[in-house]
């Protein structure tokens, strides 16, 4: 990915946001030539000259202390997801192809023990996925709950891919278009921190190649993270389920989340759930006779 072409898209779309009203400042009435904010009142806003915020949103980045990307934070109103990727853009653009490759790369696969952890999870669906969202492992609850979503892919199921490219997902997610939207942006979100990932520009060029919608959504260049929140489901088994989630970092092994969803207590959600979960639960052994004394 063009590391400047980024920056520059970013700051310009994010300054296209803000309104002067929003920002403090007077309007002046009259027609104004460009949405948002004006490069000179970001700069204002900021404390820096017209001259050096015209170089950042031009992309470059390079030597830009934390204390400039924090006011550019604050003038245009960024919130933690944005200030986040503002920050990637920034390491990214100081960062050499070489010394990237030198840093630890997130984990490709589960470690036996987190495959032993989601498996202990017997009453809450869970999944294990990677910043470009392949889903690397599963629960057995969770495989049943997400059947459509694992059953699509021969080797590494993955969220985007099933989102864009399968009309399956539409039925699936009952606010598709609001987690569509999430998706992108989760996405762009990762290729800020890791433009380097050959698997993720290539997954997002064969999204931009075979979807409409993703690709719109990725030139809106929205980014986000994904911490807590509801998933609204269709399952074709047991029909409509609504989850919470929390999204947890493994902090042992780089770039991977577990993703772990529950049901409200006594709703028709959680007796969808134990209905699940009975067809996966195996079959107990019966205890060996004990020898005759």
């Amino acid at each position: 990915m063009d590391s400047r072409a980024e920056i520059r898209d970013f700051l310009t779309t994010r300054r296209a946001k803000v309104t002067p009203e929003q920002a403090g400042l007077p309007a002046y009435g009259g027609h104004r030539r460009v949405h948002g904010l004006r490069r000179e009142e970001v700069a204002l806003l900021a404390g820096v000259s017209v001259d050096y915020y015209t170089r950042l949103e031009r992309g470059n980045l390079s030597g830009v202390s934390d204390g400039v990307l924090e006011a550019v934070a604050r003038a245009l109103q960024l919130d933690d997801a944005e200030r986040t990727h503002l920050f990637d853009l920034a390491r990214t653009a100081n960062t050499t192809a070489a010394n990237a490759r030198g840093r630890r790369r997130p984990t490709s696969q589960l470690r036996p023990v987190v495959q032993r952890l989601l498996d202990a999870m017997t009453m809450a669906p869970a999944y294990v996925r990677n910043g470009r969202l392949d889903v690397l492992g599963a629960n057995a609850l969770g495989r049943v709950v997400f059947a459509p979503l694992l059953d699509t892919a021969v080797a590494t199921p993955n969220i985007a891919r099933f989102i864009f490219l399968h009309a399956a997902s539409q039925e699936f997610y009952r606010d598709w278009e609001t987690l569509a939207g999430d998706t992108v942006a989760l996405l762009r979100a990762e290729a800020g921190r890791d433009p380097y990932d050959r698997a993720l520009t290539d997954l997002i060029g064969e999204l931009s190649t075979r979807s409409d919608v993703f690709r719109t959504w990725w030139a809106a260049h929205n980014v986000r993270l994904h911490r807590s929140g509801v998933k609204r489901l269709h399952h074709p088994e047991v029909g409509d389920l609504t989850l919470a989630y929390e999204s947890l970092d493994l902090t042992t092994d780089v770039g991977l989340r577990l993703n772990a969803y529950t049901a409200e207590p006594g709703s028709s959600s959680q007796e969808a759930l134990n209905l699940l979960a009975s067809w996966t639960a195996a079959p107990r052994a019966r205890p060996a006779a004990r020898p005759a004394d």
